[in-house]
């Protein structure tokens, strides 16, 4: 029998299966700073988690997605893009949360890529260089794995402020739909060069959250 054709949507199909919430790595017990953001009362209602989506996709999102793609395209290799993630993650409590879905990633990838050697991303990793090396082993642009970096920051927080604030589904479903663009050009900002924005608010949560007594969600 002879062996089957890669198809052409390979990456395609990957990309689908990246961005599936169902992937395990941990990210559905990470709001993204939604949950201290609506402890403090910055996020009550449908429009306020909005707002917050927009400022994560532009700023965290951006910086996290441009760090995934520089590894995906080679542009750094994965120990540089620990350092300059770490970087630009002034946080201490963000960085955590990023290292920790970074070890579930790469417990997944090694199970999948049993042959690749994952040294750049030992003893630990952060979430966007693992996410940058899985997209160069199957095949994706980097600016396709930014764009499933950005778009998967935006759907964890947006799915955490549902749940915590009982919204209706639809509602955050139309909210993610008129976001899609914003992300797919976030992502092309990302995949142009490293980007160093940083938001104080976020981290301010970030840190915030850490120091709460008996979260709901990790981060």
């Amino acid at each position: 029998m002879p062996s089957p054709v890669p198809s052409p949507d390979g990456p395609l199909a990957m990309l689908l299966t990246l961005a599936d919430s169902r992937l395990p790595v941990g990210g559905h017990v990470h709001s993204g700073g939604v949950e201290q953001a609506i402890a403090d009362g910055a996020v009550v209602d449908a429009a306020d988690l909005e707002a917050y989506l927009r400022r994560r996709i532009v700023t965290g999102a951006l910086v996290a997605g441009s760090i995934a793609a520089a590894v995906a395209d080679g542009r750094l290799t994965p120990a540089d893009a620990q350092v300059e993630t770490d970087a630009r993650t002034p946080s201490s409590a963000a960085r955590a949360a990023s290292l920790a879905q970074g070890r579930g990633m790469v417990r997944l990838a090694r199970r999948r890529w049993p042959d690749h050697d994952f040294s750049g991303h030992t003893p630990r990793s952060h979430l966007p260089v693992i996410a940058g090396t899985v997209g160069a082993l199957c095949g994706m642009s980097g600016r396709h794995v930014a764009l499933v970096h950005v778009y998967t920051a935006m759907t964890g927080s947006a799915t955490a402020g549902q749940r915590l604030l009982a919204l209706d589904p639809a509602d955050v479903a139309m909210i993610t739909m008129d976001l899609a663009e914003l992300c797919t050009q976030t992502a092309d900002a990302a995949a142009a060069d490293l980007a160093d924005l940083s938001d104080p608010v976020y981290d301010v949560l970030a840190e915030r959250h850490e120091r709460r007594d008996m979260p709901l969600f990790a981060s």
